[in-house]
Parts: C-alpha cells; sequence; structure tokens
C-alpha cells in the first residue's frame, strides 16, 4: 500500500488514492479510511507469511497476534453482528460500510435522476482489473459465480463427441452448464475421483488429469477442455491452477476454471496463470453485494498462454456487433470480449459500484496481505484440528501450500463413522450456532470419498479478515466440546 493513501489534506481528500475528494462522503465512510490508513503501518511493520520454517499452531498464532492491531482495524469497517461468528463466507461475505455506503448513495440518485443503467461499465472495470492482473477488456461483471460458467461453457463453439475432462467435486455452478452442453451439443463429460485429506500434493493432480486424458485419447475420444475447481467448495483444496494449466496448454485444452472463491481471498496474476475463463464470486470472499460476479476471459495471446483463443460466443449480452468480431492472434486485442458479456440491458448500477468500492478496499489493503492472513488463519485452523483430532480428520490438505486455501473442511465427531450421517452432521452445524457464546456460523458439505459407498458430511469453516487467533481458538474449543456431547 503506498503510504500516499493514507494521507488526508486539508480538504479531506486521500492524497494520491483513487478515492477522490471525499469532502461530500459520510463520517462512516472517512473514519473507514482514516483507519485504514492507521492501520497501514502496522501491516507495513509484521508482514505474514502461512508458510515459514516453523508452521507450529503457536508459532502461527503468534505470527497472526504481530498483526492483531491491524486486522481489528479492519474488522470494524463492517457491520457483522457481534452476536455471531460468521465463518461461513465460502457461502456470503458480508459488505464494507464503504461499500454500504455507496450502495445506498447512489440508489437514492439513481431513483432521484431516473437513472439509466445502459452501460458496459468500463470505468468500473477499469478501475477493478489491475487488481487481478488483466487488461479491462478481459474482465467483464457476471451476476455470480454460476452465471460466469455458464458465459464461457455454453458460449464455446462445441461438436457432438468433444470431451471436457473435470472432476467429481464440482459445483453445481459448473456441472449444469456442462449437462446442458451433454444434452445440446453431445459433448461428453469425464470425471475424475479426487482425493481427500493431507496426503497430496500438487503432483497428485497433475498426474491424474494428464492420466485421464491419455486414456480418453487412447480410446480415440476427442478430448477438447478441462474445468475445474480451485478450490474446491466441497473440501477447500486449491486444485493448483500454474501445474494444470500446464497440462492444459501441453495438451492444447481449452481451460475453465470456476473460481468462486478466489476474488478476496488470493491475490493471483490471471494474465500470467493464462487461463482461457475464470469465474468467480463478488459476494463471497470480494464481499460485494449479491448477484456480482468476476468473470475473466484470455482476449489475446501472452507468453502465459500461446495457445489460439478459442472460438466463443456471447450467450448474455445486448451489445452483439452486426459482423462477428474476430479474435486476435497477436497480443493485441482486436474487441472487448468484457464489454459485450457486461452489457446486457439496463444493469443495476449502484451493485456494480458498491462491488468496485469493495475491491478498491483490498488493493489498498494489499490482495497479498489479505492472501497471507487468511492462509495463516486456516493453516493455524488445521494445525489445531490436527493436534485435537489428528490429521487424518482432515479433508483438506494443509502440508503443500500449492493445495490451501481459506476454507478447510474436517470431521468433527468423537466416533468417526458419524461423518456419513448427513442428519447428524447438520445438527452439529445448527448447535454450533445455537448452544455457544457468540454462536458460530458454519455449513456442512456432502463429499465423495473415493472407496466409500456413502457421501461424507464433515463442516467446512472459512476463515476471513475480519477473524483472529481467538476466533480459531474459540472455534476449536466449541467443536472439541460439542464433538462429545454428540458421541
Amino acid at each position: 500500500m503506498s503510504k500516499d493513501v493514507v494521507t488526508e489534506d486539508s480538504g479531506n481528500a486521500i492524497a494520491g488514492s483513487s478515492y477522490g475528494d471525499t469532502r461530500h462522503w459520510t463520517p462512516s465512510r472517512r473514519d473507514f479510511l482514516r483507519m485504514l490508513g492507521a492501520g497501514a503501518a502496522v501491516a507495513a511493520a509484521s508482514p505474514l507469511s502461512a508458510f515459514a520454517n516453523n508452521t507450529s499452531a503457536v508459532a502461527l498464532r503468534s505470527r497472526l497476534l504481530q498483526d492483531d492491531r491491524f486486522w481489528a482495524s479492519i474488522n470494524s469497517m463492517f457491520v457483522l453482528d457481534p452476536n455471531r461468528t460468521f465463518m461461513n463466507i465460502g457461502t456470503a461475505g458480508s459488505m464494507p460500510k464503504i461499500s454500504l455506503d455507496i450502495f445506498d448513495e447512489e440508489n437514492r440518485t439513481k431513483a432521484r435522476n431516473s437513472g439509466s443503467g445502459y452501460t458496459n461499465l468500463l470505468a468500473d472495470r477499469t478501475k477493478v482489473a489491475p487488481g487481478f492482473g488483466v487488461d479491462p477488456d478481459e474482465l467483464a461483471f457476471s451476476a455470480n459465480t454460476s452465471s460466469g460458467m455458464c458465459h464461457a461453457i455454453l458460449g464455446l463453439d462445441w461438436k457432438a463427441g468433444d470431451v471436457v475432462v473435470t472432476t467429481n467435486h464440482e459445483h453445481p455452478g459448473g456441472d449444469v452448464p456442462l449437462r446442458i452442453a451433454e444434452h445440446r451439443y453431445g459433448i461428453e463429460v469425464s470425471r475424475v475421483p479426487m482425493p481427500v485429506g493431507n496426503d497430496q500434493t500438487a503432483e497428485t493432480y497433475v498426474n491424474l488429469f494428464q492420466q485421464r486424458i491419455n486414456q480418453l485419447r487412447a480410446s480415440g475420444k476427442r478430448v477438447k477442455a478441462m474445468m475445474w475447481s480451485s478450490p474446491t467448495y466441497k473440501t477447500g483444496t486449491m486444485l493448483p491452477i500454474a501445474e494444470l494449466m500446464e497440462v492444459a496448454k501441453q495438451n492444447e485444452l481449452i481451460s475453465i476454471v470456476d473460481g468462486a472463491h478466489l476474488p478476496g481471498m488470493m491475490a493471483y496474476d490471471y494474465a500470467k496463470l493464462g487461463m482461457d475463463f475464470m469465474s468467480g464470486a463478488g459476494h463471497k470472499w470480494q464481499c460485494g453485494p449479491g448477484s456480482t460476479g468476476i468473470l475473466v476471459v484470455r482476449n489475446k495471446i501472452r507468453a502465459s498462454n500461446p495457445l489460439p483463443l478459442p472460438k466463443w460466443y456471447p450467450i448474455h449480452t445486448s451489445s452483439y456487433p452486426t459482423t462477428p468480431p474476430v479474435r486476435t492472434t497477436t497480443g493485441t486485442a482486436t474487441y472487448d470480449i468484457g464489454s459485450i458479456i457486461t452489457s446486457c440491458g439496463s444493469l443495476h448500477t449502484p451493485m456494480f459500484s458498491a462491488l468496485v468500492k469493495a475491491c478498491e478496499m483490498w488493493d489498498q489493503i494489499g490482495r497479498k496481505k489479505i492472501e497471507t492472513y487468511d492462509l495463516t488463519l486456516s493453516q493455524y485452523l488445521k494445525e489445531k484440528i490436527a493436534e485435537r483430532w489428528g490429521v487424518e480428520r482432515l479433508y483438506s490438505p494443509k502440508d503443500d501450500p500449492r493445495l490451501v486455501s481459506a476454507i478447510t473442511s474436517f470431521n468433527p465427531f468423537h466416533n468417526a463413522i458419524d461423518v456419513l450421517n448427513s442428519t447428524k452432521s447438520g445438527t452439529f452445524v445448527s448447535r454450533m450456532l445455537s448452544d455457544y457464546n457468540r454462536g458460530f456460523v458454519i455449513r456442512n458439505v456432502n463429499v465423495p470419498v473415493i472407496n466409500s459407498q456413502a457421501d461424507h458430511w464433515p463442516v467446512r469453516i472459512s476463515t476471513h479478515l475480519w477473524h483472529n487467533a481467538s476466533d480459531v481458538d474459540r472455534l476449536v474449543d466449541a467443536m472439541w466440546d460439542l464433538s462429545k456431547k454428540l458421541a
């Protein structure tokens, strides 16, 4: 973060920041930036590293406490109910005050002026795109991850018999458009069974995908694309994008990433990763409003992915030109694909303005700073689970840093076999909220497990920038207590 961002001049404008003149702002929005500035000095003085030499729970907790004052100031920028501990960000985040202010302000302005929503939001996309490492023409705003996955999958020029290699841990947001493509275009979907737990590495997934591609091609199948989730919503395993992109490029395949949890959690440069499509949520870890999403579409040739751009048509737009646009074969875009996707009738512009403010807040704090804090919290939680329950209870990997995310899934039951009982798993989730001080909002999820005849039902926990080490301590103690009560 630039120190210029936190300097106020006599006119209450934040010098050098993207926020401009703040004199008309509400006090809460001015306080917001002052707190951000106050925390920045602490942030710069004590950078975290989730995967230093010592990743014991004690060492991780000590590292988290170094930054405690800064993250407490960030916590105060949200309006979260203090009587609850919200650890289900993988389902829904929470807008910060600055986004709530701009949402309210622009809604009222729009109503007062009977404002139009006919726009491609280019100015907003131009503000947001650098935070994701792409150009504005490569970034579109969508309704959510599922919407973006429909854009990506259903817009491709499929032929009957084309095969997509994916996993058995995908979300309906990706599975449903694949099913539509099966029924409409006659494609085939080949699913790789996913391992769970800590005994896996990035190479595990490289080998699984490559072996499946080899098997399919040896049998005469025409493999056209790879689709996978990073991280998976079931276990939080960060299927390794860089490594899987090498598989995609070596096999000349279209790459589609369900990145629902990436925006706001991870500080990825999507141009360097080079995937053809990445669809992420605006309302989860990025803490924008509901019905917002980030869709990154490869729109030029870079060294990160020299393959030709796939033939693709928009499926949801009101700005498609009379003459079909021709995709570039160079490093210069021939048209703004992000505008074509974003522009569809009259948009609810205040909603996307609120998302942009949340993205700007992340950029001001530092996306890498947030990623490191989230992953350190998650690593601390995983180490405490391993100490209390045993590492074999984790459905999420913890030791290969290429596979970790801020989502943790594990079996909390005293009797391990109870993880097969969906009702008992649901009871665990509901009682974590009802039975403990500052009740914990978590969730459970069904997980297909290799060699198991029935799905497992572990609990899933999300750690984000409004949590701290004490929240994790209280959570683990409460889960341990409840596991004994339900034994």
